[in-house]
């Protein structure tokens, strides 16, 4: 069944309001954040998004890290 043009149209949308970061990770290491993620009820994405505003959450009340 092929996308409609709304649901293209939506998925572009979305898409342009967002920023992209793309990361490396050392081979087998992806299978692993896959798997923690999932054991936590989380994607992927979502997961790194929650370590990265906890470590920026937790630097920004230690005065050494700023």
């Amino acid at each position: 069944m092929p996308i409609s043009d709304a649901r293209k149209r939506a998925n572009q949308a979305y898409i342009d309001k967002q920023d992209e970061i793309k990361i490396r990770v050392p081979k087998g290491r992806k299978a692993e954040i896959q798997a923690y993620a999932e054991a936590h009820g989380e994607s992927v994405n979502a997961f790194i998004n929650r370590a990265i505003n906890e470590a920026m959450e937790r630097d920004s009340s230690d005065p050494e890290k700023q």
